[in-house]
C-alpha cells in the first residue's frame, strides 16, 4: 500500500483555484488510456443458458443446414420441365408415383412426367428438383393430376446446405448471442458453447445514513436505494453484481471493503462518497491503493459531475455520486463500455454507449449552463400524432424522476438550453 501521509493527486485548476472538471470524451480517453488491455475468461455452457452470452471461439459448421434437400410447400414434388407451359386452359397431366411420409428418407423416384405428394418439410424425393402446391393442381383420378401453373427448378425448395454449409463459420468470436443464434446453433446440433465470463463486479454502498431496504429508517438514516439500483444496471449490462455490505463513513472499513472487493472482482463501484465534502471518504481510500490510482475526479455532466474513474492494480473502480439521476449517467459514460469490453464484445467501447433512440420534439424548453452536458430526463407522449419528449423536472436526488421517464435528452455543452418544439434524440432506457 502507498504511503497514507501522500497528498492526493490534484488535477488542473480553474481560474478561481478549483479542480477543473473535465469533459465527457477527455475523461473517457483518459481513463481508457490508463486501463490496459483487460483479461477475458472462457467458459462452456448449455445453449439453452447462452442468450445474452459473448462467443469467445468462431462457431464452425460440422454439417450442411439442412441436410437434405426439403419442401417449403404442402404439394406434389416434381421435374420443373414437366409443368414448363402449364396454364389453367393447357394444364400439364403427371401421373401420380407415390408420397413422401414424414420424418424419413424419400423412397422411390419422380421419373419423367411424375408427381409425388409431400408436405411442408418434407424430404424431397431422388429426380424431383420444383415443388407446385396443391392450389395449382387438381385431381383427374387417383392416378392423374393435372398442373394449371408451371414452377421453375429450385421453386418451393430450399435446397441441402441453403442455410449453412459444412465448414462455414456461423458466428464470430465477440459476437452476443440473439435468439435468432440460439436457434442455428441447435439446428447444427450444438449444445455446448464457448462463451466469455461475465464480469463480476463488486457493489460497495457507503455512508452512515444509509440502512438496508427490510429496515425501518429511522431519523436522518435513509433506506439503501443505490446498490440495489446499480447491481440491476450491472446485470443488465451483462455481468454479475456481488452486492457488499453497506460501509459507515470510515477510512478503516471502507479501506477493507474495497481491498477484499480488489481481490474477489475484477470491477469495483462504490456508491457516493464521491465528492468534495468532509465525510466523503472514496477518493482518500482509493488513491492510497496503488497505481496509476484516480485519473478522472469530476465529469463535466450534470448530474454526475462528481464521478471518480480510477485504475488500482489493473483493476477499474469506480466512485458515483449517491444521487440515482447521477448514478445512471456515470455507469453509461463510463461502467457500461467496460463490463462490454470484460464480456468480450468485438466493438469500440464508445459504439456500445447509445441506447436505442427515437426522436421526438420537445414539450417545453429547458435551460441549461454552456460548458457542461445536462442529461435531462423525459417521458416520451404522443400529442396530435407527434413524439412529444415532456422533462421531467427534479433534482437528481429523487428516484421518481428516473421512474417517471422513459429516456434522457442531451443538452451539448455549447448550448445554454433547448426549444420548445425542437427535434432531440432521446436515449430510451431499457
Amino acid at each position: 500500500m502507498d504511503d497514507p501521509s501522500r497528498k492526493k493527486p490534484q488535477g488542473p485548476k480553474d481560474m478561481l483555484g478549483r479542480c477543473e472538471l473535465a469533459p465527457r470524451r477527455r475523461a473517457r480517453e483518459t481513463f481508457f488510456s490508463h486501463l490496459g488491455v483487460l483479461e477475458l475468461r472462457e467458459e462452456r455452457v448449455d445453449v439453452v443458458c447462452a442468450l445474452g452470452r459473448v462467443i469467445s471461439q468462431p462457431i464452425v459448421s460440422s454439417e450442411d443446414l439442412p441436410v437434405f434437400s426439403r419442401s417449403t410447400m404442402d404439394g406434389y414434388a416434381v421435374r420443373a420441365q414437366d409443368t414448363f407451359g402449364a396454364t389453367e386452359a393447357l394444364p400439364a397431366y403427371l401421373n401420380m408415383a407415390g408420397e413422401v411420409p414424414m420424418g424419413v428418407p424419400a423412397s422411390g423416384v419422380v421419373r419423367v412426367q411424375d408427381a409425388m405428394k409431400i408436405a411442408t418439410g418434407g424430404m424431397l424425393p431422388e429426380g424431383a428438383d420444383a415443388v407446385v402446391m396443391f392450389e395449382q393442381t387438381a385431381p383427374v383420378d387417383d392416378r392423374m393430376i393435372e398442373v394449371t401453373r408451371s414452377v421453375a427448378p429450385g421453386e418451393n425448395v430450399i435446397q441441402a446446405g441453403d442455410d449453412v454449409q459444412e465448414g462455414e463459420v456461423v458466428l464470430q468470436a465477440g459476437h452476443r448471442l440473439r435468439p435468432q443464434d440460439i436457434g442455428v446453433l441447435c439446428g447444427l446440433g450444438v449444445t455446448r458453447v464457448p462463451v466469455y465470463r461475465r464480469p463480476r463486479v463488486a457493489v460497495i454502498p457507503t455512508g452512515s445514513e444509509i440502512v438496508p431496504p427490510h429496515q425501518v429508517a429511522g431519523p436522518g438514516q435513509v433506506r439503501d436505494i443505490n446498490s440495489y439500483h446499480l447491481s440491476a444496471l450491472i446485470e443488465q449490462a451483462g455481468g454479475v453484481p456481488d452486492r457488499y455490505a453497506i460501509v459507515p463513513d470510515d477510512l478503516a472499513a471502507l479501506t477493507e471493503s474495497v481491498l477484499r472487493a480488489l481481490a474477489e472482482c475484477e470491477v469495483v463501484v462504490l456508491s457516493g462518497g464521491s465528492s468534495a465534502g468532509t465525510r466523503d471518504l472514496t477518493a482518500e481510500v482509493v488513491s492510497r491503493l496503488g497505481g496509476p490510482g484516480i485519473v478522472v475526479h469530476g465529469v463535466a455532466v450534470k448530474p454526475g459531475k462528481p464521478t471518480i474513474c480510477a485504475v488500482v492494480r489493473k483493476t477499474p473502480v469506480f466512485g458515483l455520486p449517491g444521487h440515482p439521476a447521477a448514478i445512471v449517467i456515470g455507469f453509461d459514460l463510463f461502467v457500461r463500455p467496460v463490463l462490454r469490453l470484460l464480456s468480450g464484445l468485438r466493438e469500440v467501447p464508445w459504439s456500445s454507449l447509445r441506447r436505442p433512440v427515437i426522436r421526438a420534439r420537445m414539450s417545453r424548453s429547458v435551460s441549461s449552463v454552456a460548458g457542461r452536458e445536462d442529461y435531462i430526463r423525459v417521458a416520451i407522449e404522443i400529442e396530435e400524432e407527434q413524439i412529444r419528449a415532456r422533462p421531467i423536472l427534479g433534482k437528481s436526488g429523487l428516484i421518481r424522476t428516473l421512474v417517471d421517464a422513459h429516456g434522457t435528452v442531451i443538452i451539448p455543452e455549447e448550448r445554454i438550453g433547448l426549444e420548445r418544439g425542437e427535434e432531440v434524440e432521446v436515449a430510451l432506457f431499457d
